[in-house]
């Protein structure tokens, strides 16, 4: 009999496990104190937990140049998958020098702890310029993405990673679902179809109307907030989550949802993010992926829904995961419920639009957004953090 999610396989036909068995892992650990040594930031840890899960199969490790510059000018691996965003580890040359390729590379977090092992097959310098105009489409230093790019260092290592076991996230333990389980979950819910929702702010009205639409239309909703690195005055991951909690227990049927979380890292790459956080959510088992305003945008480096248009540059069976765009949703004062101007006959003065900018001075008062643009027990509870931590969040 069929696997019901054999329609949806992961990217590349087969989902990558990165994780050490434990037999290698205490081979490792015996090596550990005579192998040369990258220590790696937020970004690239999260990096390595996505490769190693399975989370960005058909990847095995961080790219070799081929693969990096296919991707950077064409969005596409070499072996032709369509692939958006080059996942790289940069050192400077001073880190670079010493290493030979065909050893192995010990890899420490940024607390010092050894946790995964780089098989180094490459080592390539990269134009960073290039790189910051082509996937970001900018070279200000002012994108978050690109002041990575700028700051981090000169020398590109490639190859193949281990993790040396995958460890709990102390945070949210009962969130953490990798790939290979979620596929499970559905499975076993009896889901065949299932729409995946990237999300770095708590959900206000106008994501939950688009969640509900799309959850019209199929058997599950995969709520996947991302809680990895993320722009210092985006919203903490623990404020977010709890945020969901209560959105979930209040207004979505408990046996239709899934929530978990997503340990990847932000990029803020706008369009080309978009087509990665969907091939992301398809290794997870999604079959669809919801696609806003401005997805994984940030300031006005992108047009309000050029996101949407670059899934229309790739073929649609290669991606292999279904786009669900929704137009940018508002409160109707004359309908007196959620729309967009797709169903909407209301005036701009009749809709109830928000700016971050204006919610946040009310969240610092003490004052909760009215109800049309977020359930007050959210509203609560991001007032009571704002307060509290006096955090300036982007919402």
């Amino acid at each position: 009999m069929s696997h019901p999610l054999d329609a949806i396989p992961p990217h590349g036909g087969h989902l990558i496990n990165r994780v050490c068995p434990p037999s290698q892992r205490e081979e490792f650990l015996d090596k550990a104190g005579h192998l040369p040594r990258v220590q790696l930031d937020d970004r690239a840890f999260s990096d390595l937990v996505m490769i190693a899960i399975g989370g960005f199969s058909p990847l095995t490790g961080f790219m070799e140049q081929a693969d990096y510059d296919r991707v950077v000018n064409e969005m596409h691996l070499i072996n032709g998958l369509p692939w958006s965003i080059p996942i790289t580890l940069s050192v400077t040359e001073e880190v670079a020098a010493p290493l030979k390729e065909g050893g192995l590379i010990r890899l420490d977090d940024f607390t010092g702890r050894f946790v995964g092992v780089l098989e180094l097959t490459q080592k390539y310098q990269y134009d960073k310029l290039h790189e910051a105009l082509h996937v970001y489409r900018t070279n200000e230093e002012q994108h978050p993405g690109v002041q990575v790019v700028y700051n981090q260092g000169a020398v590109n290592l490639a190859g193949s990673v281990w993790l040396l076991q995958r460890d709990s996230d102390p945070r949210f333990p009962s969130y953490q679902i990798d790939p290979a389980e979620s596929r499970v979950l559905f499975k076993d819910k009896g889901w065949k179809t299932i729409v995946g929702f990237q999300t770095r702010n708590p959900i206000h009205r106008a994501h939950e109307y688009i969640i509900k639409c799309a959850l019209e239309t199929v058997d599950g909703l995969f709520l996947h907030p991302l809680v990895g690195a993320t722009k210092e005055d985006d919203i903490p991951a623990d404020v977010r989550m709890r945020c969901y909690e209560i959105i979930l227990e209040h207004y979505f049927p408990k046996d239709r949802v899934i929530l978990a979380i997503n340990p990847a890292a932000m990029r803020y790459a706008g369009p080309r993010e978009a087509i990665f956080h969907a091939l992301v959510r398809k290794n997870y088992g999604c079959t669809h992926f919801i696609v806003g305003r401005d997805h994984a945008g940030v300031g006005d480096y992108y047009g309000t829904y050029d996101a949407q248009y670059i899934f229309d540059e790739f073929d649609s069976a290669a991606l292999g995961i279904t786009p669900m765009k929704f137009e940018h949703a508002f409160y109707c004062l004359r309908t007196q419920q959620m729309a967009t101007t797709k169903t909407s006959p209301s005036s701009r003065e009749e809709r109830v639009h928000l700016s971050g900018t204006k919610v946040r001075e009310m969240l610092r008062r003490g004052e909760l957004p009215p109800p049309q643009f977020s359930r007050p027990e959210v509203a609560a509870e991001l007032a009571s953090a704002m307060q509290i931590k006096e955090l300036s969040y982007d919402i």
